[in-house]
């Protein structure tokens, strides 16, 4: 089973990973590359990216489902609301000794406070969107984003 990463190490990938701008163009490049890195290690992912409610990129790999896409907009609706990644939010419940369903009344039917979105953030500016990945388990699907962001930040 993989460990869930402590809340302080979450925090501190959304104090680095913070972008200069976020374009549609940034998000063609961001979404293109996790979809080569799924097409690479044959991950059956669907990948979302939006911009203040508005999907800029969307994929699903092989081995995914409509399923996959709930996944998607649960996660990302946890984003949305608490401007943190999902995985981040249900991590701060876990870590008060709880779920974030139960501590913020949330329905299951339409939040996942589970790994693999993760808020797009602007510097100086703070959360305009959310990019998110469904198919593996939370806590890889929330390291696949990571990754890509780091990757296209350096680029």
């Amino acid at each position: 089973m993989t460990e869930f990463p402590a809340l302080a190490v979450l925090a501190a990938e959304e104090a680095e990973l913070q972008l200069p701008a976020f374009s549609s163009d940034d998000a063609w490049a961001l979404g293109c590359a996790l979809v080569a890195t799924a097409r690479d290690g044959g991950l059956p992912v669907a990948v979302d990216i939006s911009r203040n409610g508005h999907q800029l990129f969307h994929a699903s790999l092989p081995g995914t489902s409509p399923d996959n896409d709930d996944w998607l907009a649960r996660k990302s609706r946890v984003v949305q609301r608490f401007g943190h990644s999902s995985l981040y939010v249900g991590q701060r419940s876990r870590e008060n000794g709880t779920t974030a369903e139960a501590e913020f009344s949330l329905d299951p039917a339409r939040y996942a406070a589970h790994g693999g979105a993760f808020p797009l953030l602007v510097r100086g500016v703070g959360p305009v969107g959310v990019v998110a990945v469904s198919g593996l388990p939370q806590v890889d699907d929330h390291r696949m984003v990571v990754a890509a962001l780091r990757a296209h930040l350096a680029g």
